[in-house]
């Protein structure tokens, strides 16, 4: 019985499907560029838009290793603009395979899921009701494997077999240790 092949652990390998939103004559920054900028600022603890520019404009050479960024790094707003166009699905099925490559699952492993109230989501004014969202946290890892918004009318035990049903993938032995990263 062959062993399966490990996959690429390439960002921009798992991400170029996403399709990009943006009309052809507005494309000043490539697609898979916000995403990798983006992603890798996550990693190094960048929480907002312009964190992740602040941190690009900080590792530009060493972006520049693998990417041209002929025209720099973008702007916050540009990092918040496409990333609201995404199509979320997309997004997040991309994301799924790059975690499933680069994430080995270990025996052992805890996965905590568990449901909260975005911050500032309602506006009583406007009869907005909270956000609530179910999401899956690799311990290990410190990864956030997936999210689940629960549905209005309903409650956490709804979502849960849902963000259950995105997760659940078999372990890849890529030999990656994310404490080494």
């Amino acid at each position: 019985m062959s062993q399966p092949q490990p996959r690429p652990l390439s960002l921009s390998k798992h991400f170029e499907s996403v399709t990009d939103p943006r009309v052809e004559r507005t494309k000043e920054y490539a697609l898979l560029d916000i995403i990798v900028i983006a992603m890798c600022a996550v990693i190094c603890g960048a929480d907002d838009w312009v964190d992740i520019a602040g941190w690009g404009n900080e590792k530009i050479e060493f972006l520049r290793q693998f990417m041209p960024l002929a025209n720099g790094i973008p702007a916050h707003d540009t990092f918040g603009r496409v990333f609201s166009r995404l199509d979320a699905e997309q997004f997040q099925a991309a994301f799924l395979s790059w975690v499933q490559a680069a994430f080995s699952v270990s025996e052992g492993q805890v996965v905590a899921i568990d449901g909260k109230q975005r911050r500032r989501s309602h506006d009583q004014r406007l009869g907005k009701a909270a956000i609530y969202m179910v999401s899956a946290w690799a311990s290990t890892n410190q990864l956030t494997l997936g999210q689940r918004q629960v549905e209005a009318k309903s409650n956490e035990i709804t979502a849960i077999p849902e963000l259950l049903k995105v997760l659940t993938f078999a372990p890849v032995s890529s030999g990656w240790d994310c404490k080494r990263w």
